[in-house]
């Protein structure tokens, strides 16, 4: 008997074969199609992992840099604070010393007033002013001294000048009431009073000046000097 008679066996026709081999290529791909959904999940979810840890992380560092900053501002704002009173302080002490000072001043002026008497616009004024002058200075001389070398060299005429002696034949007169040439006044001339031959306290104050320094006092002058 042929193989193609042989009961049991069954022959596969080319056709049957093409069929097989169809089916099985098509459950192939159908199992890949099946696996890969589950194969992209998976990676999705493994690659989705570090991108939330990364959220995280820099979540904290920007707290932690706001956190930062906002101590930055605190001490910044302290320090500018602190400047602040401290410029104010020292110009409340500066306003403090300026105002001190300008009460010292008037207190100052006021007691050099209090100490300063008004004199007399005549000869008794002139004299007075004149010692209150010479005992500041230093320069010795009474009231009686002055006012009698006064009478004997100008009548108490503040104005007077000698026109005749030798001295105004050399070209410096003598003047004012003590009657003191230009020379001596110059030299003898108390700072604090008119540089000036006719003022009437100018003129004693430097004649008593020159007399201190020659004789010893005004009061020891009885006669031309």
């Amino acid at each position: 008997m042929s193989a193609s008679s042989t009961p049991g066996h069954s022959r596969l026709t080319k056709a049957h074969k093409l069929s097989i081999a169809g089916v099985a290529t098509f459950s192939a791909a159908a199992l890949a199609f099946s696996l890969v959904p589950a194969d992209a999940a998976q990676a999705e979810t493994v690659s989705a992992a570090p991108v939330a840890w990364t959220q995280v992380v820099d979540g904290a560092q920007t707290k932690a840099v706001q956190q930062h900053l906002s101590v930055q501002q605190v001490v910044a704002d302290k320090a500018a604070q602190d400047a602040k009173a401290k410029a104010d302080a020292a110009a409340k002490a500066k306003a403090e010393a300026a105002a001190k000072k300008d009460r010292e001043q008037k207190a100052a002026a006021s007691r050099s007033a209090a100490r300063t008497p008004v004199f007399a616009n005549n000869l008794d004024g002139w004299i007075k002013e004149a010692l209150f002058i010479m005992k500041k200075e230093g320069i010795p001389g009474t009231y009686a001294g002055i006012h009698k070398n006064i009478m004997r060299e100008s009548s108490g005429n503040p104005m007077a000048i000698n026109n005749w002696d030798i001295n105004a034949q050399n070209g410096i007169p003598s003047k004012g009431l003590l009657q003191v040439i230009y020379p001596t006044f110059k030299a003898y001339h108390v700072k604090g009073t008119k540089f000036d031959q006719y003022d009437p306290v100018a003129n004693i104050v430097a004649a008593c000046n020159y007399a201190a320094d020659r004789y010893g006092s005004m009061d020891n002058v009885n006669s031309a000097y």
